[in-house]
Order: structure tokens, then sequence, then C-alpha cells
């Protein structure tokens, strides 16, 4: 069993997305060059949350595409099969600022892994990394460059990210084991 505890509302994932596309804006000075890649799965609708916010700011469509890092991962033999998602890339790479973008961010392995698959793709001028959460327990010195939220956890804890879109309501959550004597 786990305990679920709200870290993010619908109005603070709301507040948090305005001051990311905030700082991202201030950090690329002009978003003509900046692309975003969403990490699937739900890195995906983060960037286009992202790129909607980065509109209404600086009132500028900034294109955003998804890649899929299936085939990068070094612990398939671990997660298992999975069925790969389909990369969508409808721009060049070359010479753009890429802006990565993940729900949470853990070991840094997935990171990795997108960081491989893009190298396929192009060669952006350079590569940042959008989080929406930072829960540590690095592997990989991989460090993002936008986090919406740090969050100390446990190695045994999860952190779940729903979308209205998806999951019918928009929440960050820490779910937390619950020992036997939480029970009595």
């Amino acid at each position: 069993m786990m305990k679920v505890v709200e870290i993010l509302s619908a109005e603070e994932i709301r507040r948090t997305l305005t001051r990311l596309a905030s700082q991202i804006l201030e950090k690329s000075g002009h978003p003509d060059r900046l692309v975003l890649l969403g990490i699937h799965s739900r890195g995906v609708p983060l960037a286009h949350l992202l790129a909607e916010q980065i509109e209404v700011l600086e009132n500028v469509s900034v294109p955003v595409g998804s890649l899929d890092i299936t085939f990068y991962r070094d612990d398939l033999d671990r997660i298992g099969v999975r069925t790969p998602e389909r990369t969508e890339i409808p721009f060049d790479l070359n010479d753009k600022i890429a802006l990565l973008v993940d729900d949470v961010i853990y070991t840094g392995r997935t990171i990795r892994a997108a960081l491989n698959a893009i190298q396929d793709y192009g060669r952006p001028e350079a590569i940042w990394l959008a989080v929406l959460v930072d829960r540590g327990h690095r592997q990989l010195p991989i460090h993002p460059d936008f986090t919406g939220k740090t969050l100390p956890t446990s190695k045994d804890e999860q952190v779940k990210f729903w979308l209205e879109d998806w999951d019918g309501r928009d929440a960050v959550e820490l779910l937390k084991p619950i020992d036997n004597g939480d029970l009595a």
C-alpha cells in the first residue's frame, strides 16, 4: 500500500509552468532558435504546455517535437518489453537550442538515453533540460537547467504526474510506502 501526498495542485502546476517558461525565455534571449523536445510519455504533453505558455508570454510559436528513447535505454532487461512510441521531430535540429522536457528526473539515465537519441536527428547548438520535478538520486552527472520543483525523496517512493487529458486531473503526487505499523 502507498500513502499519497499531493505535491503540486493543478493551480501550482500552472504557476510552475509560467515560471519555467519565463526562465527559458530569459536564458534564450529570444525564442527564434528554440525548439522543444518532449520525452515520451509525460514529457510530450508537458513540452506542449510549456510551448503554449511561451506563446502567451512572447506571442511566438515555438516548435515542439517528441522523442522516444526506448532503443537507447540501458535498462530494457529490467523494465521488460516496451512498445516504442513515435519520435516526431518536424524541424531541423542543427544549430538550434533544443530544450529536452520531461516530467520527473531521477537517476539521469532517461536523459542520457535522450541525449544519445538526439544525435541521430541532428546537432543542436545547445541542449538544455527542463523538468517539472527533480527527485534526486542521480547516477549520472546530469542536472536540469530548469526545474519546477526539487523534491527530496527516498528510493522506495514514487513521483506521479497526472494530466487532465490523460487522467482526468492535473496533479503531482508523492507515493510513499506504508509500513505495517502505519496500518494499526
